[in-house]
């Protein structure tokens, strides 16, 4: 067999521009597709999309739009005016209040509270506004039937305000309805009652993961044993109310309320059913919460000894706030609270 001569093998074939021009005809000769861009030049014109016809921009084109909405060529043309000159622009609605900047973890603002209605109605809470500072132990002091409890349960979300708002970790409380107000209560607000609360056929170790459970959530690894070691009863996690002394179900309770980490920690006479040895470790306890961790705390308490334990004493007397003492002592909380007491008691004595 002969030597060829170079390019032989390639003879007689098309060139590469030739089989571009050949590539809208079959191999059998078929006719060209007439709507073949490479057959033919000619496009017909579409019209114009209008109304609803209007292609909607990409996800891409509406990342790569401006500030102004616009983008490509569309932003380097002048942008439309909104409304025809002479027209009158839309009234705009009004702002709603706004939050104060320093709000704290619990704001009342302008909170009336009463119960019963008509010539019977008792004004609990007469427009008060107070702030609970983020990280600050707080106690509420005052005679019997002052409000003191009542300002507890409308700023826990426990219960509904006349007028006012109460704002929570940020969060307008009058702005949720019953089931969003739940939520909220059981994720960033613990409440500690003074008869403990605790299900009687639960071990402590249930009982503190009690709030998981209502939550439809499983407990994380080791929550509920770092809660209880929190409180000192690591060794009681099997141990059901009744086997527990009345201080250590209240540091149970305590265990229960801080599980979830809330915002805020409210405490309605938390040393009210304990005996002197028990109320002093529940009440340093307490504090420790405060100084260790930054835990928000505001408490109902009717002896000045506990009240002590906070960094600032509310003093509350016929619905209003009736005073303030910071780095309280016994003593001096006694002096404030015998001051508030003084008018009742000389018309008892009239």
């Amino acid at each position: 067999m002969g030597s060829e001569p170079p390019g032989a093998w390639n003879a007689g074939m098309p060139s590469v521009p030739r089989l571009r021009r050949r590539a809208g005809s079959s191999a059998g000769g078929d006719a060209p597709d007439p709507a073949s861009p490479s057959r033919s030049r000619r496009r017909r014109r579409v019209p114009a999309p209008r109304g609803d016809d209007r292609r909607q921009p990409s996800g891409t084109e509406r990342g790569l739009a401006g500030a102004d909405g616009r983008s490509g060529a569309d932003r380097r043309a002048p942008a439309r005016r909104s409304a025809r000159p002479g027209r009158r622009a839309p009234a705009a609605r009004p702002a709603a209040r706004p939050l104060p900047a320093d709000r704290g973890a619990v704001l009342l603002d302008g909170v009336t509270k009463r119960h019963g209605t008509g010539d019977a109605a008792v004004v609990a809470l007469d427009d008060v506004t107070v702030t609970f500072p983020a990280g600050t132990f707080t106690a509420i002091m005052g005679p019997s039937g002052s409000g003191k409890s009542t300002l507890l349960q409308t700023a826990a979300g426990l219960d509904r305000q006349d007028a006012g708002r109460v704002i929570v970790d940020g969060t307008v409380l009058d702005d949720l309805d019953e089931a969003a107000r739940a939520r909220l209560r059981r994720d960033r607000v613990g409440f500690v009652f003074q008869s403990f609360n605790l299900v009687p056929a639960l071990t402590a170790e249930q009982n503190v993961a009690l709030p998981f459970l209502l939550a439809g959530r499983r407990p994380p690894r080791g929550a509920v044993a770092a809660a209880l070691a929190g409180v000192g009863l690591e060794d009681r996690a099997q141990h059901r109310p009744g086997e527990l002394s009345g201080g250590q179900q209240q540091r149970v309770a305590i265990a229960r309320a801080l599980v979830l980490r809330p915002a805020v920690l409210f405490a309605d006479e938390p040393t009210g059913a304990l005996d002197r040895q028990a109320a002093r470790r529940t009440l340093g306890m307490l504090r420790e919460l405060r100084d260790r961790d930054g835990q928000t705390i505001v408490m109902v308490t009717h002896d000045p000894v506990p009240a002590a334990t906070a960094d600032r004493v509310l003093f509350f007397a016929d619905g209003r706030v009736a005073g303030t003492l910071d780095r309280p002592t016994p003593a001096a909380v006694a002096d404030r609270m015998t001051a508030l007491e003084a008018p009742a008691l000389a018309g008892v004595g009239a």
